[in-house]
């Protein structure tokens, strides 16, 4: 059975009509939908927090070469299920997908709409926030892990772009499996993110990248690479991994990369490939309920998001600016901020 709330409600919705020239092109549109009525199968969320992904401005521009316009943007969000099916109802929801704000309208609203499927329950503890803020990149994250065996303890599990959001999610699930984890960073100090065992770093910036992961490793070299900038450490990578050890790609800088195909099979090497957007809220919903548990029990930690990293569902051009410029910082949108 299922029901629907009887009051009519409006709220408000990033709409994106055409693709921007520039970042400095961006004009998104803000408008007020009414709630709408779910079709059968569906229920309809009342977004609390949405993170603004990299991803989400650059579908904006029309960098996405499969998003549909217009459209709402936003791939990630947490919120409330407010129509549906009746034992779906007023429960706490989160989730992510690369359909969502690309191919149909995504979380930069107040209302989303979503195949049941793709209804899971936040973990225990979190707030709205912090729940819709982890999408991307600990389901990227977890997407490329599941593909090559996940991490087992004993393995030594190198992440290169450590202090990415990506790269934060990989070393945390990496830990949490009990690896020993060393993040491949571009500057020095400690590693900055966290997770639930010791991180040890290499600084690429000061380092040879190769060399230091094989001096780590007693000349063994790691059994699995999580590769999140892809070119500029690709022959450093390849040159620091163990015989069958695997690596794992999201994202590059340039696309011809030099290939050595000999020593790829004589060290029975594999890699993986990983495309987020190739995964709908369905197959995120699915990764999120992997996750869940860790986030329960604090072996999975939320990204830190501070007070000047949320933003007014209003003022979403400004948090597109943001994230495009290159913040460190976890940016969310609040669609009901003005009601809080």
């Amino acid at each position: 059975m299922s029901t629907v709330m009887q009051a009519t409600q409006s709220g408000p919705a990033v709409r994106v009509l055409a693709k921007a020239e520039s970042a400095a092109h961006l004009a998104p549109a803000i408008e007020t939908l009414a709630m709408p009525r779910p079709a059968p199968g569906h229920a309809i969320v009342k977004v609390a927090s949405a993170a603004v992904n990299p991803s989400d401005v650059k579908a904006a521009m029309g960098l996405m070469p499969q998003a549909v316009w217009p459209r709402t943007p936003g791939r990630d969000f947490a919120g409330t299920v407010v129509a549906g099916p009746t034992e779906w109802i007023g429960r706490r929801v989160w989730g992510s997908g690369g359909d969502l704000g690309i191919t149909r309208d995504g979380s930069h609203a107040a209302w989303l709409t979503l195949p049941l499927a793709a209804l899971e329950e936040m973990p225990s503890g979190l707030d709205f926030d912090a729940a819709g803020s982890i999408g991307v990149p600990f389901v990227t994250a977890h997407e490329g892990f599941q593909r090559s065996g996940m991490p087992q303890p004993g393995q030594v599990v190198a992440v290169m772009g450590a202090n990415g959001k990506v790269g934060q999610a990989s070393v945390q699930l990496a830990a949490q499996a009990g690896a020993r984890v060393i993040a491949v960073q571009r500057r020095p100090g400690p590693y900055a993110g966290f997770a639930c065992a010791p991180v040890e770093v290499v600084d690429a910036s000061r380092e040879d990248v190769a060399a230091r992961l094989r001096e780590l490793t007693d000349g063994r070299g790691v059994d699995l690479v999580y590769n999140t900038v892809g070119s500029p450490y690709f022959q450093a990578a390849n040159q620091a991994m163990a015989k069958r050890a695997t690596q794992i790609f999201i994202s590059t800088v340039e696309r011809p990369v030099p290939f050595d195909i000999f020593t790829f099979y004589r060290a029975m090497h594999t890699y993986v490939g990983v495309d987020s957007l190739a995964m709908d809220c369905t197959e995120a919903a699915a990764h999120l309920r992997a996750l869940r548990p860790g986030f329960e029990a604090g072996t999975l930690r939320p990204f830190p998001v501070d007070a000047d990293a949320v933003y007014a569902l209003t003022d979403a051009l400004a948090a597109y600016r943001t994230v495009i410029g290159g913040s460190d910082q976890r940016i969310v949108l609040r669609p009901w901020d003005a009601e809080a």
